[in-house]
């Protein structure tokens, strides 16, 4: 693993260290609530946890909406927690302040080492200022003592505050401020007593976040008593005065990926299950970023949940987590146990710590597993818990013999035997796990034990497995009701059916992940790309659905006035009650926004869902805001043979985020209200996005009106009105979720002129207007259709002001994207639809234009599909020819 040069030289960084006497002080609830309450204050705050702690960092992930990341020097060594550092705090986005939570007490480190690894060893190597939190349930003066000596034990670490926890009474606070005043360490902070400022406990610690559905409201308690009882400016004010940092970021690069021997037919990227959910919390952020710098697809899986693995799934990583509390869930899942257990046997690449052993043995203290190792796995009294050092006793799956690593273990479980034949590593000298070879390939493709390892870390981890995984054909399971695909060759979007989310759907689960955007669950998918990209000078532009070249003049002259006021910050007031009489609804219900999109990112930022769903395909803007918030998102992908029809019980029951447009871009399906509003439960938020209903005549299937517990309706202005570049939007809904939004919005995130036409437009002049403009949708529409049809193109039935083609077999022989491409010779954009979950080049979206418009998109389709004359008789005569056919 090579850690590439990023913005070389000294990058400045406010930071700071959460550090404590001992365990059980409160660092974790202090940093947690600290990053929480600085989020909340208005600052980008990245979250960082001493030690190769997995839970802590999903507690600081739920805090600052971004991965938890760990620093710990056994893992990775000494000179990458900077880089590591620097990595983190830029990514998904830079961060104005980093705070990083210590382990253990400040100076307890790796045993025998004289510190080595402690909280005080870190900060000293990052430079970074300590604010010390103690638990003074117990003690007055004597607190003042433990200071004392903490800040003189070591000064390469500079002691910068003192925050005092489970103060007793205002006395009890005095007496310790007193003392304190000549250890010359300040009071930073004052917490008194509470229950509910605690995180409950289980055997291997803390309960990881995923698993406390109360856990993002317990966190907005603990950001406001931070808030009430820490000064928040002058922690800043200290991370501040940390120096610069000198060197680069480390950035997850291994190089070109290797082109392995998929076959011919096989495009994109590789995809890697991984396991995830609440069985499987445990895995460090830079993995997955370092599989899609290897050119793999990392697609998160529920293994209680979800009926089969990922489509197209080349391997598999199963990291840590708790499945003995999960072993009933993970045991009646018994179709993919039977599909992993499959997917082994045939060699498909697994890689598995610790829980991922566990679920690959025969049993779990007597439950059925996936039976892949020949072992029996049982809970035990006695904890396992302590850095380690192994050595590849042979070629494995991660490396050749005689790679060397570092890593720790920590768990309550032992296996029987506790090593196979050829074990997957020599810990400190005694033999652990699996190495197997159950295909017969002559290669190692499993890998398990209980070693957890950083795979950031120097060494052929990662590139071991990501080689394996580009050598592997993608595997998919062949029983009744499982997504199905060929072997050895990649299916074309569209082609999956049945699958997790029931007939006509599948269910593909994506990770988190610490750059937020990206593709999941199909490889390749761009979710940063929309219409506009698909335009350029001199084209005519069928990619972008805004309906109008230019505003109505009496709008634009409206828009002009508004240059007069613009000295003055925005007031949001007038178009909030204008837009609330428009639909009916109070104030409340109501919020202005900076286009549609601006509320897929509130919305990202202002909730917490465990099982967040997007119905696909559609417009990706709500994915790629979850993904850059830290969520994981699960893709409810529709299929085209079922007219991209949406079945209620599609819907998982946990799921407690559910996005879903209407109608859908860029299949123009248009779902009924009563659909829709079935969706809406008690503890589930459903956004509908209605950027385009009032292009439908008659806005039918609107949710604008509908009072429902969690129910929120996007809309915008831009398409109708011509205004796009002025971001004119606004959420409609359930009052309770759209004060949430509201909360995470930035002050005068709406300009004057946008909010100016939002009052204008709501008005009954302007509604009856684009009433008009929308009843002549449908005729224009008609006229495409039948054009496209008549031309051998096969058309999906739309609502919208555009329509989605499947060029699939009028190109038959052809390069995916072909039709697109040219219809770009002949001065057309159209949009591309590999950029849409759920679709591939193949298929295009069309926007509706007037007649002539269209009569020339038809003309030069006809150019384009007509086969190309001999050399020399026409230009372009050279390229591949495309023979005119088709399903109408």
């Amino acid at each position: 693993m090579s850690a590439a040069a990023v913005g070389a030289g000294r990058t400045p960084l406010p930071r700071i260290v959460v550090a404590a006497p001992g365990s059980g002080h409160g660092k974790t609830t202090v940093a947690t609530g600290l990053m929480a309450a600085l989020r909340r204050a208005g600052h980008e705050v990245s979250g960082h946890k001493i030690g190769p702690d997995y839970i802590d960092p999903g507690y600081h992930a739920l805090a600052t909406g971004r991965p938890g990341r760990n620093l710990d020097a056994h893992l990775v060594g000494t000179d990458l927690l900077v880089p590591l550092l620097l990595h983190g705090s830029r990514t998904p986005r830079p961060a104005d302040v980093a705070v990083i939570e210590g382990v253990m007490g400040l100076h307890d480190g790796a045993l025998g080492r004289d510190g080595w690894g402690s909280t005080a060893h870190v900060a000293s190597l990052l430079a970074a200022p300590v604010l010390l939190v103690v638990d003074a349930s117990a003690a007055s003066r004597t607190v003042a003592a433990v200071v004392h000596g903490l800040a003189s034990f070591d000064t390469s670490v500079r002691m910068a505050g003192v925050v005092l926890n489970k103060v007793g009474s205002h006395r009890h606070r005095d007496e310790i401020r007193s003392a304190l005043e000549a250890t010359g360490v300040p009071v930073l902070g004052v917490l008194h007593r509470d229950d509910e400022m605690s995180v409950p406990s289980r055997h291997l610690g803390l309960v990881p976040a995923p698993e406390r559905p109360q856990a993002a409201a317990a966190l907005d308690r603990l950001a406001q008593r931070i808030a009430d009882g820490v000064d928040l400016a002058e922690v800043v004010r200290v991370a501040r005065t940390a120096p610069d940092l000198a060197g680069p970021a480390w950035q997850p690069a291994l190089g070109p990926a290797p082109a392995g021997d998929r076959g011919a037919g096989c495009a994109g990227r590789p995809v890697v299950a991984v396991a995830g959910g609440r069985a499987f919390t445990f895995r460090y952020a830079e993995t997955e970023e370092i599989l899609r710098a290897a050119g793999l697809d990392p697609v998160v899986f529920d293994p209680t949940a979800d009926a089969t693995l990922p489509p197209g799934t080349s391997a598999v990583y199963l990291g840590g987590g708790f499945p003995e509390v999960h072993a009933g869930e993970l045991s009646g899942n018994r179709g993919l146990r039977a599909d992993l257990r499959a997917a082994v046997a045939a060699g498909v690449p697994v890689a598995a710590e610790c829980a991922g052993l566990l679920y690959l043995s025969r049993t779990l203290d007597g439950a059925p597993m996936v039976d892949a190792l020949p072992a029996a796995a049982a809970m035990t009294p006695g904890l396992t818990l302590g850095y380690r050092t192994a050595v590849a006793p042979a070629d494995t799956l991660l490396g050749p013999a005689g790679t060397r690593t570092t890593g720790h273990e920590f768990h309550r479980t032992t296996t029987d035997p506790v090593a196979g034949a050829t074990p997957a590593w020599l810990v400190d000298g005694r033999p652990e796990g699996w190495s197997l070879d159950p295909a017969g390939t002559g290669r190692p493709t499993v890998h398990a034990s209980y070693l957890h390892t950083h795979w950031a870390a120097p060494g052929p981890l990662a590139a071991g497995f990501a080689a394996a995984a580009h050598r592997a054909r993608p595997w998919q399971p062949d029983r009744p009701g499982a997504a199905r695909r060929g072997t050895g060759t990649c299916a074309r979007a569209g082609d999956v059916a049945g699958g997790a989310g029931g007939a006509g759907a599948t269910v593909a689960a994506g990770p988190a992940g610490a750059h937020g955007r990206g593709s999941a669950g199909q490889a390749g998918v761009d979710l940063d790309h929309h219409g506009d990209r698909d335009v350029a000078d001199g084209l005519v532009d069928l990619a972008v659905n805004v309906q109008l070249a230019e505003p109505d003049p009496w709008l634009a002259d409206l828009l002009r006035s508004a240059v007069a006021g613009l000295a003055r910050y925005p007031d949001t007031a007038d178009a909030t009650r204008a837009l609330a009489a428009r639909h009916g609804r109070d104030p409340a219900e109501v919020l202005p926004t900076s286009g549609g999109a601006e509320a897929f990112w509130l919305l990202a930022r202002a909730l917490r869902p465990r099982h967040a769903v997007v119905v696909h395909p559609q417009f990706t803007e709500p994915e790629a805001a979850l993904r850059a918030a830290g969520h994981a998102v699960h893709r409810l992908v529709l299929h085209p043979d079922d007219d991209w029809t949406l079945h209620p019980g599609q819907v998982p029951a946990s799921a407690d985020l559910v996005v879903v447009g209407n109608p859908t871009n860029p299949t123009g399906r248009l779902h009924s209200a009563e659909l829709l509003a079935g969706l809406a439960r008690p503890g589930r938020v459903v956004l509908v996005d209605e950027a385009f209903l009032d292009a439908v005549p008659g806005e039918p299937g609107s949710l604008t009106g509908q009072r429902l517990p969690g129910l929120v309706v996007a809309r915008s202005l831009t398409k109708t009105w011509g205004i796009a570049g002025l971001r004119a939007g606004y959420v409609v809904g359930d009052r309770d979720v759209v004060g949430r939004l509201a909360a995470q919005q930035p002050p005068w995130s709406v300009s004057s002129p946008a909010l100016l036409a939002m009052v204008a437009t709501a008005e009954p002049h302007a509604v009856d207007r684009a009433r008009r403009r929308a009843e002549l949708v449908p005729g224009r529409r008609r006229l495409l259709i039948r054009g496209l049809q008549d031309l051998g193109l096969r058309v999906v039935p739309s609502q919208a002001p555009f329509v989605l083609v499947d060029t699939r077999e009028a190109v038959s022989g052809a390069p995916p994207g072909t039709v697109r491409d040219r219809l770009r010779e002949h001065g057309f954009a159209v949009r591309r639809g590999e950029t849409f979950p759920g679709l591939d080049a193949d298929w295009i979206r069309v926007a509706v234009r007037d007649e002539a418009t269209t009569t020339a998109l038809l003309a030069a389709l006809a150019a384009v599909l007509t086969p190309a004359a001999p050399a020399g008789g026409v230009p372009g005569a050279d390229r591949h020819p495309l023979p005119v056919g088709g399903r109408s």
